[in-house]
């Protein structure tokens, strides 16, 4: 899917106005935070925190391999 977006002056700043359809299938609503992400083939503009996915797997792995230790500071 190609959604063209229009740059516009929103006061002293630039900002995009995204389409209700691409709110909707973003699952998003006014004040949601977006996080834009360089990758090779340009920006990609997302959602998806990847900061907070990696801190996710880290906490993850800890709760694996440390599951006695936490077990036994939950009591």
């Amino acid at each position: 899917m190609v959604t063209k977006v229009k740059i516009t002056t929103i006061g002293n700043s630039a900002g995009v106005i995204l389409p209700k359809e691409l709110m909707q299938r973003l699952r998003l609503e006014k004040g949601d935070q977006l996080h834009l992400i360089e990758t090779a083939d340009g920006f990609e503009l997302t959602p998806y925190d990847p900061e907070f996915a990696e801190q996710a797997i880290v906490a993850d792995r800890v709760m694996r391999e440390d599951r006695d230790v936490l077990r036994k500071l939950a009591e």
